[in-house]
């Protein structure tokens, strides 16, 4: 039973280190494991099969129990540890995964700047800042005015693939003016 314990602790180890060379490419081969059953995860059956490995080997040196009563025991530690590892690691951070991706719809009301100049009937570059990134989109004026460099802008709307662009005046308090009825959303 010790030389199961050995190529467990063992192929475990060596599992950690082409993991650590190679984690891009094996990440992509241990995704179909997502669907299938969630607590199958590499990383937790590895690390609880290492440690099975390595609590048989402690066990089986430094006590008295016998071959079952120690395999059982490791058993019992290494899926624990797996167990922890999942609900305590490895779950919470495929939870937490963010993305930056985002759809050109979503540029419809936001607030940028002209980074190079726009004309009244051609195209220029404006800065827009998207979740927690900046992009630079091709827009056009939807006036067809031209819209100098270093402007403020608000999309009207998105076109194809390119944002349609209007000055953005900043509001001046008036005594007339009252809050929209319902609540906006501002970038």
């Amino acid at each position: 039973m010790t030389d199961v314990y050995w190529i467990c602790l063992f192929g475990g180890l060596g599992f950690t280190v082409l993991t650590l060379l190679f984690g891009d490419v094996l990440d992509g081969v241990f995704d179909g494991f997502d669907g299938f059953a969630e607590f199958l995860d590499p990383l937790s059956l590895v690390g609880g099969l290492t440690v099975f490995g390595g609590a048989g080997v402690l066990l089986d040196a430094f006590t008295r129990l016998g071959t079952g009563a120690a395999a059982g025991l490791a058993a019992l530690i290494g899926l624990g540890l797996a167990l922890a590892m999942h609900f305590v690691y490895v779950r919470p951070m495929k939870r937490s995964e963010n993305s930056t991706g985002f759809s050109m719809r979503e540029y419809q009301g936001k607030l940028g700047e002209v980074i190079t100049a726009i004309p009244a009937k051609g195209y220029g570059e404006v800065l827009v800042r998207m979740g927690a990134s900046n992009t630079f989109q091709s827009a056009a004026s939807f006036e067809q005015k031209p819209i100098p460099r270093g402007t403020r802008i608000v999309v009207v709307e998105v076109r194809g693939g390119d944002l349609l662009v209007t000055p953005f005046d900043e509001l001046t308090p008036a005594e007339d003016w009252a809050p929209p009825a319902s609540p906006a959303t501002y970038s």
